[in-house]
């Protein structure tokens, strides 16, 4: 496309019109173009994509400082939240800038930037503070940045070094901490915030760590009553999490044939033994193997001498006098032992119960009734009859394994929910109105654009194509290079010149005529016929020229008189 020819077109066209047919165009322009930006506007509604925050998780003495300083300048700002400041994204980057340049927010952490500028003169004392707030201030943001931790804040006591080992005192380390609501730290995430501090610290040590919340409350504390807190915390919410599966679980059974989750109500209540209980078992095998035998025999037989004895004096002193002695056996000893050793097999079992045991369920169900249509046509509440609700208890013992002997409890009650009587109470307009909107509001934005792209081509096919056409239409009398409606295609008039040399030469030697004749009406001649051969062939064609010569000739004429008159005038 050749643009330059289409500007000058363009121009040429804009020149011909009159003053009113220039002024209805720029309206026209300037409707089209407010309507889209209406359309724009209106479809944006709501948009607050221009704010953007300036400074978020603010302290409400800071927030203040900073609100004071953007209404001193003049700036509009917005406050969608606690501790958040919004203003126009086209001077969030510099405020930012000026407000900190002011030291504001002032109740923020310092870190290693303090080292940042080198301050002449400062003495040793002066950089081991420096080094200490910015140790306080890096480790705080660290923190900070945990997710169940809103804010934080730091304090080290770094005591003096000595050169005696037994008058060393260890560093100690203590810390405050936000905990964002709804969230608790786990023992876990306390004794990893204890490691984490205590390895940036030299000579410091996870006993040495203490924490506190925001109520004064310790921390991760080894003591009973810390434990049993946690514990207690624990239980609630293994009670709570299986009490919510439990009723889903019912709600989701029931909801198909119901008529929705809507119209079920489904509350379930566990109790649990929270005790465990560890055992020890040992078990014999009383297949014995034997491991070791052992056997000891002794025997004995014969009198043993008999050793000197009696009243100190002579006769005991020489012995036995010989042809007394007796020749009978005065003893015999015999000794026999068998040790035999079996192997016995035991079996040690550690046996540790689980963290809880359902010890009954009690599960309490209710469901809507039935809206049927009535003699007169309107919505009619059913109850449900004792075969339906003993069908849904028998579903709802399944669903959460009810079990007898564990004295588990199922109550299902039918009663008339009051937002379902009040939607069968509504009009059919109403609802047909309801539920069109509930289709249509997730597509509304969609619909919108829809919406403008037919008005846009409405209006185009109905307005600015009628209109422009009616601007291109050209007087035949303006028209300088109007096409005549007889024009002669190349090859017709390069017939026509054949055939008037050829006539012209054969008038010539019939008529013996010279070169002085008069060429211009033989070309009347020549034109004259083959405006005739035209005519008859297109009749309605010349006859449509004829008359729209006609009323062109009227038309001028009527607007000469008209120009004349009101010259006059």
């Amino acid at each position: 496309m050749n643009f330059k020819e289409v500007a000058e077109q363009l121009i040429r066209l804009y020149e011909k019109l009159n003053r009113a047919q220039r002024i209805v165009i720029a309206t026209t322009l300037l409707a089209v173009i407010g309507f889209i930006v209406f359309i724009i506007i209106y479809t944006r509604t709501g948009d607050n994509s221009n704010y953007a925050v300036l400074f978020d998780h603010l302290s409400p003495k800071d927030a203040g400082l900073i609100i004071q300083e953007l209404e001193k300048q003049q700036i509009d700002y917005r406050i969608p939240r606690d501790g958040v400041i919004e203003v126009p994204k086209d001077v969030v980057y510099k405020l930012r800038i000026a407000v900190a340049s002011q030291g504001i927010p002032k109740e923020s952490h310092v870190g290693f930037e303090l080292f940042d500028k080198q301050e002449f003169g400062s003495t040793d004392f002066d950089q081991k503070i420096k080094f200490l707030r910015a140790l306080e201030g890096e480790l705080a943001r660290t923190i900070s940045a945990l997710v169940p931790v809103e804010s934080a804040t730091v304090h080290i006591a770094m005591p003096k070094e000595s050169v005696f080992v037994s008058k060393n005192t260890p560093p100690s380390a203590s810390i405050m901490i936000k905990e964002v609501e709804g969230m608790r730290l786990t023992r876990k995430q306390i004794a990893g915030i204890k490691n984490l501090v205590a390895a940036a610290i030299p000579n410091l040590t996870t006993e040495h760590v203490k924490l506190v919340n925001v109520l004064g409350e310790p921390l991760g504390e080894s003591g009973e009553d810390a434990i049993d807190e946690e514990l207690v915390s624990q239980q609630i919410a293994y009670k709570n999490r299986y009490e919510n599966l439990y009723e889903q679980k019912i709600i989701s059974v029931l909801a198909p044939f119901i008529g929705g989750k809507d119209r079920v109500v489904a509350k379930v209540t566990i109790d649990f033994d929270f005790a465990q209980r560890s055992s020890v078992q040992e078990h014999y095998d009383p297949e014995n193997v034997v491991r070791s035998e052992q056997s000891l025999e002794e025997k004995k037989e014969g009198v043993s001498p008999q050793s000197p004895g009696g009243v100190p004096g002579a006769v005991s002193n020489i012995g036995p006098v010989q042809g007394l002695e007796d020749s009978k056996l005065k003893q015999k000893y015999e000794k026999s032992s068998t040790t035999t050793n079996y192997e016995i097999s035991k079996t040690v079992s550690n046996v540790k119960g689980p963290f809880a045991t359902i010890k009954r369920v009690s599960a309490a169900v209710v469901v809507d009734g039935k809206y049927v249509p009535g003699e007169d046509g309107k919505i009619v509440y059913q109850p449900r009859s004792s075969d339906e609700l003993s069908q849904i208890s028998s579903l709802v013992k399944k669903t959460i394994g009810f079990d007898a002997r564990r004295g588990d409890q199922v109550s299902v009650s039918n009663f008339q929910f009051e937002s379902s009587a009040k939607a069968s109470k509504k009009s059919p307009y109403k609802s047909v109105v309801d539920t069109f909107y509930d289709y249509m509001n997730p597509i509304t934005p969609i619909l919108k654009f829809i919406f403008l792209v037919i008005v846009l081509f409405v209006f185009y096919k109905k307005v600015i194509v009628p209109f422009s056409e009616r601007m291109l239409e050209i007087p035949v009398d303006e028209s300088a290079e109007a096409e005549p409606l007889l024009a002669l295609d190349e090859d017709e008039q390069e017939s026509l010149t054949e055939k008037f040399t050829q006539m012209r030469k054969k008038v010539e030697e019939q008529l013996g005529l010279t070169d002085e004749f008069n060429e211009d009406e033989l070309k009347y001649e020549v034109l004259l016929e083959k405006m005739i051969e035209i005519a008859e062939e297109r009749p309605e064609e010349v006859a449509a020229l004829i008359s729209a010569l006609i009323r062109d000739e009227t038309e001028m004429e009527n607007n000469a008189v008209n120009q004349m008159s009101g010259g006059k005038k």
